[in-house]
């Protein structure tokens, strides 16, 4: 800040991030819920879902059923691998084992539907952190843009605080 410039002192604006009240990334429940391959998890997802579309159409001989049981147990070990401890625990909790070496059909449709309908759960989940992420950055962005002082340029498409958005324009 020097004179020297034009006769007049300019003052250095360095932004800053302000807390916003509510959960944060890396806070709450959802931190500790986390998926670490999303697209494998979506493909994992994604067969399953048109597995079980495939039992409710056709039914199974015993050879079939069995080797339904190996594809249902090999994605929930696959499902595991992608997802954190605190989600490898709950979908402990809801995939039950199957009873005997050979499930019957109807054993097998639930399995795979009560899979299905937890992985929706997730990404259901997911996307409403997202939401909330998004939600919350928005926020401090709005907050950052209110401390602004006055007369310094905004970014194009920033609310004004007059109910104009951008600069004001000589044209309509």
């Amino acid at each position: 800040m020097t004179p020297d410039d034009g006769g007049s002192e300019r003052e250095r604006v360095q932004p800053e991030v302000m807390p916003v009240p509510g959960p944060q990334m890396g806070e709450g429940p959802a931190a500790k819920e986390q998926v670490t391959h999303p697209t494998k998890l979506i493909r994992i997802a994604s067969m399953v879902r048109s597995m079980l579309e495939e039992v409710r159409r056709a039914p199974l001989d015993d050879a079939g059923r069995k080797a339904l049981r190996e594809i249902h147990e090999k994605s929930i070990h696959e499902l595991e691998d992608v997802i954190s401890p605190e989600l490898r625990d709950e979908l402990a909790e809801v995939a039950l084992p199957f009873s005997s070496a050979t499930p019957s059909e109807s054993e097998l449709r639930l399995a795979q539907a009560q899979l299905v309908g937890w992985l929706e759960g997730l990404f259901h989940g997911i996307q409403a952190t997202l939401f909330t992420q998004q939600a919350t950055a928005q926020a401090q962005l709005e907050e950052m843009r209110r401390k602004l002082p006055p007369g310094a340029p905004r970014p194009p498409g920033a609310d004004t605080g007059d109910g104009q958005i951008g600069p004001p324009s000589g044209y309509l």
